[in-house]
This record gives structure tokens, C-alpha cells and sequence, in this order.
């Protein structure tokens, strides 16, 4: 079956198709709401993904690759061609509400909006942490700059004392 045949030229249900793939590193969250997904499209008879990984070396995308051809043949979509851009580079304000919901229920706090890259701040003075995605508390301190994956870093609440992880705003 063609990739133009299968959609019907539906893009959509192929959207929702693969908002229902989940992130291989945190399953709570499709790589849609995750915002790697950057467009759909049917060139020909071939079904175009284009994807942006979170950073250039991230070690999920080849088994994002395999979960995007796995979700659309399971559909009877194909030809499938994945292609992968770098820019713009992927960012954290390209996550979904509802995945920084998820994330949140998960146990992991979500990220804070990211800075422009044309604006340069100074600190100068301590800032606080992220909320505790337990008890909501802002008490929390650093662990580590690197939790369980590089995009990550380790904090604990020091409300509730439970650790958790924190998703990096890139």
C-alpha cells in the first residue's frame, strides 16, 4: 500500500497515529508531545517524517526511527522515509502541555521555558530550584548536573526529601 493511499490524504491520523508512540528514554510522553515530530508530509508515494532530535548525539533516535516505521506499517503506511533536521535545533519549548503534565505525574519535574539564545543573563543571586513534582514544594536543592539521562539533572525536595529528576531547559 502507498503512503498516499494508506493516509487517504489524511495527515492528521497519521499525526495521531504517532502521538501515540511513546519516548523510548520517558514512556509517559509521545515523541509528538515531546516535539521531535516536526512535520508529516506525502512526497510521491513515500510518507516524509522530518524529526529533530533533542540534541544531535541523543542515543533514542535510532529507536525513535524504528518506533515511527513500526507505528506506520502497523497501519499499512509506507513507504516510509524518516528525516532527520538539526535546525533549528530542538528545544524544551517545543514540549506540549499536556507532557510537561505527564512528566510532572511521572515524577519528574518539567522544564522552565528555555532563554533565547540572543539573551545573556546575569545571576547574582541564588535562584531557586524547580517545584517538587511530589508535594509541589520550591524548596529543593541540586544533586547533580546529570541525572538518569543527559537531559537531566538530579534534585531532592528538601520538603518531602525525595529526589527526582528535573528535565534540563535547552
Amino acid at each position: 500500500m502507498t503512503a498516499a493511499a494508506g493516509t487517504g490524504g489524511d495527515l492528521g491520523a497519521v499525526w495521531q497515529a504517532l502521538a501515540s508512540s511513546p519516548d523510548p528514554e520517558i514512556p509517559v510522553i509521545s515523541i509528538c508531545d515531546l516535539g521531535i515530530v516536526r512535520d508529516v508530509r506525502v512526497d510521491g508515494v513515500t510518507l516524509r517524517v522530518v524529526v529533530t532530535p533533542t540534541y544531535s548525539g541523543c542515543p533514542a533516535m535510532h529507536a525513535i526511527e524504528d518506533e515511527i516505521r513500526a507505528c506506520l506499517a502497523d497501519r499499512g503506511w509506507g513507504p516510509v522515509s524518516i528525516v532527520t533536521e538539526l535546525a533549528p535545533p530542538w528545544t524544551t519549548d517545543w514540549m506540549s502541555p499536556a507532557a510537561r503534565d505527564r512528566l510532572r505525574a511521572y515524577g519528574i519535574a518539567p522544564p522552565a521555558p528555555a532563554a533565547s539564545p540572543a539573551v545573556v543573563r546575569f545571576v547574582t543571586q541564588r535562584h531557586a530550584g524547580p517545584a517538587c513534582p511530589r508535594c509541589g514544594s520550591g524548596d529543593t536543592e541540586l544533586l547533580s548536573q546529570f541525572a538518569s539521562t543527559a537531559c537531566k539533572a538530579l534534585y531532592r525536595c528538601l520538603e518531602c526529601r525525595e529526589p527526582f529528576d528535573y528535565f534540563k531547559p535547552i
